[in-house]
């Protein structure tokens, strides 16, 4: 039977809502019932914030590990992604994932096998509920932006491993705080030449070279194959060993990203 998590409630079968809170906070209203209703909303949103400050602040090193939900147990990008989270627990670190299934899954399975704290930020969404059986400390949200809040505070640095629009999503709010500096020493690391290149081959011959992005902008993350190497670059970067500037010198002269 399917099923909707709704921050603590349960819902199923006919009590299954056609839209999330997400969406119906953005969404168009064309009743100024929202006078009423949004003020009170706030409230709700606090107390997302406060629950998962309360949750994580005492969590300790960690690291945010992103990726496709839509991998599959047998792929090379789920393999790796139990590595990495095998390998963050063996340095020290708990591992933050999105909490949903494919490489999430992985990474928190990697870590929870490793004896390590195994984080999953779940979010409400119509098609990807609740987090995977490996987590061992989990949140709901309702809302993407308290979610995405907690990726950061509590993370010394992302892995990213091959995915869709949430992992770019996740990937360049990060770049963007550390490109204005609102961040700094945040190493972000993706995972796969042969995924990532063209993305990185167009930042740098189109942002870049038609002036929306500076050259210094590229340094802002690194691209290996090496599970160990990106292990190795958070690790350094966590004990203020890191020796690649992450943050600009001087404040950005073009846009942000």
């Amino acid at each position: 039977m399917s099923e909707y998590r709704k921050g603590p409630v349960l819902l199923r079968g006919l009590n299954i809502p056609k839209e999330s809170t997400s969406g119906r906070l953005l969404g168009g209203q064309e009743q100024p019932d929202w006078l009423h209703e949004d003020p009170w909303r706030v409230l709700r949103i606090q107390s997302e914030f406060v629950e998962g400050f309360g949750a994580l602040a005492e969590l300790g090193p960690a690291v945010s590990v992103f990726g496709s939900a839509r991998t599959k147990p047998d792929a090379t990008d789920y393999v790796q992604g139990e590595t990495v989270g095998r390998r963050l627990v063996e340095e020290g670190f708990a591992v933050i994932t999105g909490g949903g299934p494919g490489v999430m899954e992985a990474a928190n399975k990697g870590a929870h096998d490793a004896g390590g704290v195994s984080v999953g930020l779940g979010i409400e969404l119509p098609f990807e509920q609740g987090v995977n059986q490996y987590v061992n400390l989990g949140i709901n949200f309702r809302y993407f932006f308290a979610r995405k809040t907690m990726f950061v505070k509590y993370a010394q640095g992302f892995i990213v491993l091959p995915g869709g629009f949430g992992t770019m999503d996740e990937l360049f709010e990060s770049l963007t705080l550390v490109q204005t500096r609102t961040i700094t020493k945040f190493p972000v690391v993706l995972v796969g030449h042969k995924y990532w290149d063209g993305l990185v081959d167009w930042l740098r011959d189109s942002v870049v070279a038609d002036g929306k992005a500076s050259e210094t902008d590229m340094d802002l993350f690194h691209v290996t194959d090496d599970i160990e190497e990106a292990v190795r670059i958070v690790s350094e970067y966590s004990r203020g060993e890191g020796t690649r500037p992450l943050a600009p010198s001087t404040p950005p002269t073009s846009e942000p990203m």
